[in-house]
């Protein structure tokens, strides 16, 4: 009797676990798929997949729905088998993938959990090694304690309606914005205090050493023992390598930049007005069908005397845009990840306040 109590302890307390990871994962993917588009894109172009990006948003969708489904059936003990064949066929494709993941780094965020929380590549890949463990103790147990406590027809009824609402939020979020931003772009969030790093976090570290000939002989010294004021050695060069990398701030690699080259970052940043910027990311991909929208954005600007700027990150193909459209903004070219991250539309709106980030909507709808 004993022994079956804690059967169904540890069966209880590995569901759970196993079902809330996968529950979590699948939510902050669903709120963000396009997110999730991109990051499943990293990988394809990594792996040399590039060619089925135009499906990455479908996988991106089967990817969300299958999470967050394992993850309900898991937690309410409903369908709760194939849920377990669920989470078991996800960890069979994501063990080997994050482990070559940690061991090639081709990639620095597996993108498990969104933007909610970043994990490195080797804790994910160990994360996954426990969650293999309780799947594995799950299948054991199953047969000893699991009782279903639903007749099939309102099991299958329920994980119909798990997977509707899962696809449902994912298209709501798609048709708009994400409903919780765990991005640094998050409206409410200053992108210059984002720029910076907070204050005890660790810095990248540098070797910096010296080289020196004498006698036709090259020599290396560390700072603090370079031979400076003997003459009989000459210096050569000064050398400078990465030790140890230390954190990134949360907001990276972001700048404004004209096309011919001016930097126009921090005068935005800095200024005491309101900016509208409308991003889009890929001018090749931007949906031109909203352009009216954007003109009435862009009214609402100029009748504020506010600035107004189009990022992008496609150089090559701004002036034959702006001429097949009879567009009269300023266009300014912007890091491709950045915008995206800004933004999960293309095109979308961000309209800053100095550097203040006060509000941010898709444009494919009137604001």
């Amino acid at each position: 009797m004993h022994n079956c109590l804690a059967f169904r302890i540890l069966y209880l307390i590995s569901r759970l676990v196993v079902g809330l990871t996968f529950l979590f994962s699948g939510f902050v993917k669903a709120i963000d798929p396009l997110g999730t588009t991109y990051k499943i894109q990293d990988y394809l172009e990594v792996m040399g997949l590039a060619w089925f990006n135009e499906l990455a948003l479908v996988a991106s969708f089967a990817l969300i729905t299958a999470e967050f489904l394992a993850g309900a059936l898991l937690i309410t003990n409903i369908n709760s088998k194939l849920g377990l064949w669920l989470s078991t066929l996800l960890m069979v494709a994501m063990t080997p993938l994050t482990l070559w993941i940690a061991i090639e780094n081709p990639v620095t965020d597996c993108g498990c959990f969104g933007d909610a929380i970043i994990l490195s590549n080797w804790a994910t890949f160990w994360k996954n090694i426990i969650l293999d463990l309780l799947i594995l103790a799950i299948w054991l147990l199953q047969r000893r304690v699991y009782r279903p406590w639903l007749t099939p027809f309102p099991s299958w009824t329920m994980t119909i309606t798990f997977s509707l609402i899962t696809i449902g939020i994912g298209i709501h979020s798609l048709n708009n914005l994400p409903f919780i931003d765990f991005r640094p772009y998050k409206i409410g969030n200053d992108i210059l205090e984002g720029m910076e790093l907070p204050e005890g976090a660790q810095r990248d570290q540098y070797r910096t050493t010296f080289v020196y000939s004498r006698d036709g002989v090259k020599q290396e010294f560390e700072l603090q023992n370079a031979p400076y004021n003997d003459s009989t050695w000459t210096f050569v060069e000064q050398r400078t390598e990465l030790i140890a990398k230390g954190e990134e701030p949360p907001i990276h690699d972001f700048s404004i930049v004209t096309p011919e080259g001016d930097d126009l970052t921090y005068d935005i940043l800095y200024s005491e007005g309101r900016t509208y910027l409308c991003v889009m990311y890929d001018l090749h991909k931007s949906k031109v069908k909203h352009l009216d929208n954007i003109r009435k954005v862009y009214e609402q600007s100029q009748a504020e005397d506010a600035e107004f700027l189009v990022l992008t990150s496609s150089s090559d193909m701004i002036d034959s845009f702006k001429q097949e459209h009879n567009l009269p903004y300023q266009f300014a070219l912007t890091d491709p990840i950045q915008l995206k991250t800004m933004v999960r539309a293309n095109p979308g709106i961000v309209i800053l306040e100095g550097a203040k980030v006060i509000d941010k909507f898709n444009a494919n709808k009137e604001k």
